[in-house]
């Protein structure tokens, strides 16, 4: 099968794979403006093949013998033959990545309804829910995402200040968890408290109540609330909010908010389960 050929970088195709490469605001204006995100490496592609939001896939001559590559493109073609495929030529893999072997295999995912609907026309969201907190760090956010599928945890909202959930670092960290996931981002206090309707538990380090007394609250849906890395929970959600500790050696500082966030969500699962 012949696809169309991609050969130089002033292709408009190209371009907006730039752009969507981009950090911070800048790719973050350029997702939002397009309704799509960039998929890269074969790991994430092969999460979304046979879904038709995966709707366009860029790879090369090199990347088409490549088993695993080949066996993706030409799935996902048979199970949504109008996804549009694009050959690039090999020397413009060269500037989409820093990584020397880097697979020859990327894509545009339409952005799912959750991430696109505006938090204002949000009047509710009904069950357990996991709250970030201008977490900045995509490790730590995108292994939070992952974590919450893993828990059965399947709303998320990131708070304004957070990583954008959608960017190439946190999907690379979320390890294809984002799939399922109904995922809201640049939300504010003011809109979480007006929405939320399970309690909220935050987690922080001097809180009085102890996570592992919490079994009759951890039965029914909760929302745990996730501070950011230096500051931890904001002064007027955790004013909302159920403070919770974390038991750990007095000689330890804290934990990291990806750790504690595991600890929490699975304690909920474990109380769930006996």
């Amino acid at each position: 099968m012949n696809f169309d050929l991609i050969t130089s970088k002033e292709n408009s195709l190209f371009k907006e794979i730039r752009n969507l490469q981009a950090t911070g605001s800048k790719g973050q204006k350029a997702r939002l403006a397009s309704g799509h995100a960039l998929l890269e490496g074969i790991h994430l592609v092969q999460t979304w093949v046979g879904d038709p939001a995966l709707k366009t896939l860029f790879t090369s001559e090199l990347g088409l013998k490549n088993l695993e590559i080949s066996q993706a493109v030409y799935e996902h073609l048979e199970i949504c033959p109008e996804t549009k495929v694009f050959q690039l030529d090999s020397a413009l893999w060269d500037l989409l990545s820093d990584l020397v072997n880097a697979p020859h295999i990327a894509g545009f995912l339409n952005l799912p309804k959750s991430t696109l609907t505006p938090p204002q026309s949000i009047a509710t969201l009904e069950g357990d829910v996991v709250i970030l907190d201008r977490v900045q760090d995509a490790g730590n956010v995108g292994s939070i995402l992952r974590t919450a599928a893993a828990a059965g945890f399947s709303q998320v909202i990131a708070l304004s200040g957070c990583a954008h959930l959608w960017s190439n670092k946190v999907l690379r960290a979320g390890m294809g968890a984002h799939r399922l996931l109904d995922l809201y981002e640049g939300w504010t206090n003011q809109q979480v408290l007006s929405a939320i309707t399970a309690p909220l538990l935050a987690a922080t380090a001097d809180a009085d109540q102890d996570l592992y007394t919490l079994k009759e609250k951890l039965l029914h849906p909760v929302a745990w609330v996730m501070g950011s890395e230096g500051q931890g929970v904001s002064e007027d959600l955790l004013a909302q909010s159920k403070g919770v500790s974390i038991p750990i050696d007095p000689r330890v500082e804290s934990l990291n908010v990806s750790t504690a966030a595991a600890i929490c969500l699975f304690e909920t699962v474990r109380i769930r389960r006996t």
